[in-house]
């Protein structure tokens, strides 16, 4: 996990709203704090390789 503060690199992805979480160098949740369920099912749905929501 790391928190990425620089402006430049959260650009670089397209992030206009934050926070934004990134998997695998794909944006897969912006613009809403997220709870732990969310991100689990975000992770699982990466890592069987399922693309973002």
């Amino acid at each position: 996990v790391v928190k990425v503060t620089d402006f430049q690199d959260i650009m670089a992805y397209g992030v206009m709203s934050t926070p934004a979480l990134v998997i695998n160098k794909k944006v897969v949740s912006y613009g809403k704090v997220l709870k732990p369920k969310e991100i689990k099912v975000l992770l699982e749905k990466q890592y069987r390789g399922e693309g973002h929501e």
